[in-house]
């Protein structure tokens, strides 16, 4: 059973930095990617960041591009998401998940989630 658990975040200044960690378990061979995607009160789920296991190709939404950085350490299973600059906006929960590919539409196991509260 393929299992997700984000780690790492929580209350942060605005300008701040956090480090999001997805630790991931179950997979049998390393043709998935691992997506971020996060969820505001009131918003729809947005795409943030996303990283091919198998070559570490990476693809990044607006709200990622400049600031924040997706790395994979396949050793570990983990996938981490680098996020500087950190704005209010940024304030959701952040969610990890998996897929066949970044471009996928169904993304087949999500983690629980992990708060990120940017304040000014």
């Amino acid at each position: 059973e393929v299992q997700l658990v984000e780690s790492g975040g929580g209350l942060v200044q605005a300008g701040g930095s956090l480090r999001l960690s997805c630790a991931a378990s179950g997979f049998t061979s390393e043709d998935y990617a691992i997506g971020w995607f996060r969820q505001a009160p009131g918003k729809e789920r947005e795409g943030v960041s996303c990283i091919s296991i198998r070559d570490g190709s990476t693809y990044n939404g607006d709200s990622a591009k400049g600031r924040f950085t997706i790395s994979r350490d396949n050793a570990q299973n983990t996938v981490s998401l680098q996020m500087n600059s950190l704005k209010r906006e940024d304030t959701a929960v952040y969610y990890c998940a998996a897929a066949t590919h970044c471009s996928a539409y169904k993304w087949d196991a999500w983690g629980q989630g992990t708060q990120v509260t940017v304040s000014s």
